[in-house]
């Protein structure tokens, strides 16, 4: 069977986008999604080279109010996740508006929603449905705790980091668990939504099948604790919050100096040998309670007072200049600021600047590089139904081979 072609894109006939360049440029993505997973999912293959159509209803994506912060008046929340977009707004009440939705789901490559399961169907919006008509379509669920007996439950990213253990993973030994600073499944899960959506477009490049993904918040969780998870399914431990403390390595934690803490690492015997050299405990190299990581790990309240008495002679600032110059893993807690300037210190470019003229948005890279097919950075995040006009025009005249749902041939 011969691979499926692209699906032509609105963009090649308005003229009102940039030409898409990237990996995946020629794909079509319906975005049916809202909130964070999906629209992060979207985001990343928007940024690689594919159309992605952005789907809301009349209100619009629920984070376009989740402020303050903002810019401009517009959520940087909002902001953060829906670059290289066309927002179109469709009422999927309204016939004609349904129409149109289903139009589009059937003319692209990828579809891409995470409505409660099941939530689609009475819409003719399901997988089913739109595999009717696009059987070669790349359809992928995203939903809170699957299909099957968690269907009902609302997914929520603090929900799942309660309910998967991560909470209880998180905080001080004698505090109370505390989530994480960030709706760290929600990304997650959207990392694996686009891995499971490239995957499948593999598939379908040498197969010409296309098919149904599903992911879920608490699946992404259970998988995303890795040592943790494993600690109970193979060894039956059930591991307990430890603070800033690692339960396997020591040292690996934030530690007092003269002025602040400072994280030092000693991930192996080799660097904690290197470590002992630096702060000038060279005796502790052969003591035989702190010989290899194991002996380190279970005498760590005995070792922990030699490290933080050399430390607290000077600052952290100093300590980190000699800790990387010998080569070894240590580094200050910054803000969300200190880390931005600290990346550009490095050379990393975090910040790049989305769209042209005064649409132009400050917004954080994709961090995948390229050497053939870089990111591209095109279209700020898009006001809500900004394209609907040309989309809906584009709906409305048929495809590129005289079909109105432009099968990719």
């Amino acid at each position: 069977m011969s691979a499926p072609q692209p699906t032509a894109v609105p963009s090649s006939g308005t003229g009102s986008a940039p030409s898409r360049t990237g990996p995946l440029s020629g794909l079509l993505v319906a975005d049916f999604s809202r909130v964070l997973a999906g629209p992060y999912a979207t985001m990343l293959l928007a940024d690689l080279g594919a159309e992605v159509v952005k789907v809301e209803s009349p209100g619009g994506d629920d984070t376009r109010t989740w402020l303050p912060p903002v810019r401009d008046g517009v959520s940087t929340y909002y902001l953060a996740i829906n670059r290289n977009k066309r927002s179109v707004t469709l009422d999927f009440k309204d016939p004609d508006d349904l129409a149109a939705a289903q139009e589009l789901a059937a003319r692209a490559d990828i579809v891409i929603e995470n409505f409660k399961p099941g939530g689609l169907r009475r819409f003719g919006l399901d997988y089913d449905s739109v595999r009717a008509r696009n059987a070669d379509v790349v359809y992928a669920s995203i939903s809170g705790f699957g299909t099957g007996a968690g269907a009902s439950l609302p997914g929520y990213d603090l929900l799942v980091q309660a309910m998967s253990g991560l909470m209880s993973l998180t905080g001080d030994p004698d505090g109370q668990p505390y989530r994480a600073g960030i709706s760290v499944f929600d990304v997650m899960t959207g990392m694996h939504a686009a891995i499971g959506i490239l995957s499948a477009l593999h598939h379908r490049s040498t197969t010409g099948q296309g098919q149904h993904i599903e992911v879920n918040l608490l699946s992404s969780a259970l998988s995303a604790l890795v040592n943790h998870t494993s600690a109970y399914v193979a060894g039956g431990t059930v591991p307990l919050r430890m603070g800033n403390a690692h339960p396997s390595l020591f040292p690996y934690e934030p530690l007092p100096t003269a002025d602040k803490d400072l994280i030092v690492i000693a991930g192996n015997d080799g660097q904690f040998r290197k470590l002992c050299a630096v702060l000038g405990l060279e005796e502790l190299v052969d003591d035989p309670r702190f010989l290899h990581n194991e002996d380190r790990t279970a005498n760590r309240e005995q070792l922990r007072p030699h490290l933080v008495a050399r430390l607290k002679e000077r600052g952290a600032d100093e300590w980190f200049d000699l800790l990387t110059a010998a080569g070894l893993p240590a580094g200050p807690i910054n803000t969300v600021k200190d880390g931005v300037e600290f990346a550009e210190r490095l050379g990393l470019q975090p910040v790049v600047e989305v769209g042209t003229g005064d649409a132009m948005v400050p917004s954080v890279r994709n961090p995948i590089t390229f050497s053939a097919t870089p990111a591209s950075y095109l279209l700020p995040p898009p006001a809500l139904g900004q394209h609907t006009e040309e989309i809906r025009a584009w709906l409305s005249t048929p495809g590129a081979d005289g079909e109105s749902a432009g099968p990719r041939g």
